[in-house]
């Protein structure tokens, strides 16, 4: 009898242990947080601006002291760290609509649209870099299951990144 609860409390806590590693191995791996954590290791700092898509697997992210922007995709495995100086500009996408823009040289379009049922907003920043001149970053997309935020707080938050982007381009 005391030989069959010895066994049986064993399983019940080796079942424990694995359910609660595999549990811990789940939060570890979450999209949000892997992406912040290969953020982190680009820019080698948190970054002071940070845009993050956990549903497509994107981040794009400001580093102010080190004058350089990450952006990251395929859930952080790969990314591409430039300079400020590298920086073209910006556009926020409202429904495949570019309502805001932010070009080097250009004057700069401001945002006079307010969509608050937009179904996809998206921030796609533009590089002096001939292989991949272009990043876009789902802010909001009504079509991604668990999808955080609404389209107002993503406008809020591309216009925000235009702003950083004028400053840093005048």
């Amino acid at each position: 009898m005391a030989e069959t609860l010895r066994v049986i409390l064993l399983v019940a806590l080796a079942a424990a242990a694995l359910t609660t590693g595999a549990l811990t191995l789940n939060w570890w791996m979450e999209p949000d947080r892997r992406l912040r954590r290969a953020m982190l290791k680009s820019l080698g700092t948190a970054p002071e601006v940070e845009a993050v898509s956990a549903s497509e697997g994107r981040a794009a992210g400001l580093d102010f002291d080190g004058g350089q922007v990450a952006v990251l995709w395929d859930r952080g495995a790969h990314g591409l760290v430039y300079a400020f100086d590298e920086i073209e500009g910006g556009e926020l996408i409202v429904d495949g609509h570019v309502v805001a823009r932010v070009r080097r040289g250009e004057a700069r379009k401001a945002l006079d649209v307010l969509a608050p049922d937009a179904e996809q907003v998206t921030l796609r920043l533009l590089f002096a870099d001939a292989r991949y001149p272009e990043f876009e970053l789902a802010l909001w997309n009504a079509m991604a299951s668990g999808q955080a935020g609404s389209p107002p707080e993503a406008m809020r938050l591309g216009r925000r990144w235009l702003s950083h982007l004028e400053a840093l381009l005048k």
